[in-house]
């Protein structure tokens, strides 16, 4: 398990087998690339998540936080992260879908059948600001 410097709480977790999978994507590209984490408006829940991969110089240190497991990094800007605190970031391989995927998202009250979205916890508490 892997979290940021203020520990499980405070950061995000990477499976080996995200950590595996964003390092096949290095070895096939021939170069270093992170898994951005983000979460946007929309999806069926209110909130999707969202996954690519990019060079380490298109992250902010100043705007993004980093999370390692096994020389493999995840990067999640300050808005999304506070969306993801304390959840996994995992890569599923079935029959129909191979994905990056959320897991255990405490933050999370419910999440749509494919889990690429969620509604958050308390969303009274955590008001949309526009």
């Amino acid at each position: 398990l892997c979290a940021g410097a203020g520990g499980l709480d405070e950061g995000v977790i990477v499976t080996r087998a995200a950590a595996r999978r964003l390092q096949e994507l290095e070895k096939r590209q021939g170069r270093t690339l992170l898994l951005r984490l983000s979460v946007e408006g929309g999806g069926c829940s209110g909130f999707k998540y969202s996954f690519e991969t990019v060079a380490p110089e298109e992250s902010d240190p100043s705007e993004d936080s980093f999370f390692e497991r096994d020389g493999a990094r995840v990067v999640v800007d300050s808005v999304s992260l506070d969306l993801v605190k304390g959840a996994t970031v995992d890569y599923t391989e079935e029959l129909i879908r191979s994905a990056f995927v959320i897991v255990n998202n405490p933050q999370s009250e419910s999440a749509c059948g494919c889990g690429s979205s969620f509604a958050l916890k308390s969303f009274s508490a955590n008001p949309a600001l526009d």
